[in-house]
């Protein structure tokens, strides 16, 4: 459910003058700060600039260029929607991933930074095979099947979702990001549903994996905007792990690699459903603040 017309808001943001750049960032840092916005500078200038279409920079060295009446109320609407707890990453379209620059819509969970993990350990997996054959599996927006062909052109890179918008949001990126939407193949369905009959060198997916109690306790901004279905992943958080792990050798080249994103905690049960289904696991890597974040896992 998403939530409008926060009270503590007043209907009248702010005074009606000619703001220049400098003054309309210090009232929104202030504003920004009094509602518990995340980074409030950094969250003012990053709409700004998206409102002026410019680059962060350009707020510092313009920053005595007064407003124009239209670039202000579009500035407002956006500090009202921030302040509401709507992702920046939504009001701005964009979120930055692997130095690239994806677009993103409430279709599709914001990319996190923990997911490089992912494309680096994928990476490193795959520099035995000079094609390697590598599925997505929930590709979102399309970071991790993007990544990979973008840093291994010749690789045969396929991505699936359940989600149709999804899946068109993850065909635009591939169509800006890697000059041709044709580069991988986008299947829409259910987990391995769309590729039935084919083999894998790499199988990788960051799945929905938050409990029904992590659910219920996430941050407003992350609950009432993100996609659940991106989330949410039954009473333990592991029911998407149990459907891929247990079709996984299906899918699976005889040297393959499964490398699954996990959260905090999850690494014995998710090590426990390997073992059931005669996997080994090959590393777990942890992200930079310690925390088991990739399992790799082969035949």
């Amino acid at each position: 459910m998403h939530v409008y017309g926060n009270p503590t808001i007043p209907k009248k943001l702010m005074p009606d003058k000619q703001w220049t750049i400098l003054e309309i960032l210090r009232w929104t840092t202030d504003f920004f700060r009094q509602k518990g916005v995340d980074s409030p500078r950094l969250t003012a200038e990053v709409l700004l600039a998206h409102v002026l279409e410019q680059e962060r920079i350009y707020l510092y060295v313009h920053f005595d260029q007064p407003l124009a009446y239209e670039e202000r109320e579009r500035y407002k609407v956006l500090i009202r929607r921030c302040a509401n707890g709507e992702p920046t990453q939504y009001l701005t379209g964009v979120q930055e991933f692997w130095s690239l620059t994806f677009e993103v819509t409430p279709a599709v969970l914001v990319p996190r930074p923990e997911t490089e993990h992912l494309v680096e350990a994928a990476l490193t997996c795959a520099v035995s095979e000079a094609q390697p054959k590598i599925l997505d599996i929930g590709t979102g927006c399309g970071v991790i099947a993007i990544c990979l062909k973008h840093e291994l052109p010749g690789a045969e890179v396929f991505a699936g979702d359940i989600s149709e918008d999804a899946l068109n949001v993850a065909m635009q990126n591939a169509e800006r990001l890697l000059n041709d939407g044709n580069s991988i193949s986008f299947r829409q369905g259910d987990l391995f549903t769309p590729f039935s009959g084919m083999r894998f060198d790499l199988l990788i997916s960051n799945p929905p994996y938050i409990s029904t109690r992590q659910y219920e306790a996430l941050e407003r901004k992350i609950r009432d905007y993100e996609p659940a279905c991106a989330l949410h992943a039954g009473e333990e958080g592991l029911d998407i792990y149990r459907r891929l792990i247990a079709n996984a050798a299906d899918y699976l080249k005889p040297e393959g690699c499964v490398l699954l994103e996990i959260g905090q905690g999850q690494k014995d049960a998710v090590v426990e459903l390997f073992d059931a289904e005669r996997f080994s696991i090959r590393k777990i890597i942890n992200d930079y603040a310690g925390i088991e974040r990739v399992i790799i896992a082969g035949l």
